[in-house]
């Protein structure tokens, strides 16, 4: 029997959306807050980072110590992140708990003490965080290539730059917090085994009067340019690629998402095959598709020796070309099995069910069902994603390489 999905939204701002299912003996909520690094000020990036750090460091009634020992005796399981333009914090637990894991939540987005004696301890796990993605080529390259392909702020980088995070001030991140933790915009999904009505009250307590100023909106930029170069002394050479394609929330999602599986899904995909397999150009090249609210691309990557770059970049370029001559009945039928089999596993996750639920309202402004979801994906056709292709094709590259020489584009590629 298909799950209900219910939803309520606040009068300032917050909806609460829970899929209720009596059969599990967890529940596990996302709660997305409207503060991403789209916001750091110029010169301060990672201030949305270091302000997620710091409001772990004490809460409400419990300080540091008492707020770790709280969230361990709920059992919680919990994680954050910060995205372009929300801080998410998960957490899963049995689903006695979950009222009180709220709690403790609810204190940590409207009553972070934010100390101002552990602030230097915070900067420096920040600092280690870029520190560690310096050490990461095939991270940096990535991450250059979205700064690149996607006009500022859209591009940017949560954990921020070393020059950002060590001019942040605790007055920053009090200011930060202050203005940026609020309830318009923001999502709280829940999933698994809970009472809605019960649920829908608490939450009313926790974070019915949390209170709204008014916010200014981010002021976009033009893009740097497409094609860019970063010396690096090394035997080894990261190609990052990018180009557009349609977000989430468009009708043809479906279309451009399954024909980044058909190109990077597997060991039996395209990029895989043809320039790993075949060539033995690179030693792992892989695609993703990666959606923002009004926004989105497909970013490629390839590990490579400096020897074999420029064919690497030629040859990964020819397949995302060629992309828009059409996938095969064959290629879909493969990766419509792996499709089910990751719907199945996201059936049996409380946590994997809340995350659909924050990112489906957030995007659509709306909730589905994983049944609904399966509809819509048996619905694609070979046929179907070609037609998509042929209208929107893979071009207009952005590429970024690291490595010793900086490479040619590729004939045809800007």
């Amino acid at each position: 029997m298909p799950a209900t999905i219910y939803s309520h939204t606040f009068p300032n701002g917050l909806t609460l959306i829970g899929e209720p299912v009596e059969s599990r003996d967890s529940a596990a909520f996302n709660l997305l807050i409207p503060a991403g690094c789209s916001l750091d000020p110029v010169g301060k990036f990672g201030l949305a980072n270091f302000t997620c750090e710091m409001t772990l460091r004490g809460a409400g009634s419990r300080d540091n110590r008492a707020l770790v020992e709280a969230l361990d005796g709920l059992g919680v399981e919990r994680g954050e992140s910060v995205g372009v333009t929300q801080t998410v914090f998960s957490a899963a637990c049995v689903a006695e708990q979950l009222h009180d894991a709220l709690a403790v939540y609810a204190d940590i987005v409207r009553r972070p003490h934010l100390p101002g004696d552990q602030l230097e301890a915070g900067r420096q796990v920040c600092l280690q965080e870029v520190r560690g993605m310096e050490d990461e080529p095939a991270q940096k390259v990535i991450e250059v290539v979205r700064r690149q392909h996607y006009p500022a702020p859209w591009g940017r980088a949560s954990h921020g730059n070393v020059e950002g995070i060590e001019a942040v001030t605790a007055a920053d991140i009090q200011r930060f917090s202050a203005q940026r933790y609020r309830p318009d915009h923001a999502i709280l999904a829940v999933a698994g085994r809970f009472d809605w009505d019960r649920t829908l009250e608490h939450v009313q307590s926790l974070l019915g009067d949390w209170h709204v100023d008014p916010m200014a909106k981010e002021r976009e930029e033009d893009p740097p340019p497409p094609i860019t170069h970063i010396p690096l002394d090394s035997s080894q050479c990261h190609l990052g690629l990018a180009f557009n394609t349609v977000p989430y929330k468009h009708a043809d999602y479906f279309q451009a998402w399954a024909a980044v599986g058909v190109l990077s899904g597997g060991s039996s995909s395209r990029l895989f095959t043809e320039v790993r397999e075949k060539r033995g150009l690179c030693y792992t090249v892989s695609a993703s598709l990666q959606s923002q609210v009004d926004r989105a691309a497909v970013f490629c990557h390839a590990g490579t020796s400096a020897e074999r770059a420029q064919e690497t970049l030629d040859v990964t370029c020819q397949e995302l070309v060629r992309l828009a001559e059409g996938v095969t009945k064959e290629e879909l039928d493969r990766l419509k099995a792996r499709v089910k089999s990751s719907l199945i596993m996201q059936q049996e996750s409380t946590s994997s069910r809340a995350a659909s639920l924050a990112r489906d309202w957030k995007h659509l402004g709306r909730a589905r069902s994983l049944e609904e979801v399966a509809v819509a994906f048996d619905a694609v056709t070979a046929e179907s994603i070609n037609a998509f292709l042929k209208a929107l094709p893979p071009r207009d590259f952005t590429i970024v390489t690291l490595g010793p020489q900086p490479l040619e584009a590729p004939r045809g590629v800007s």
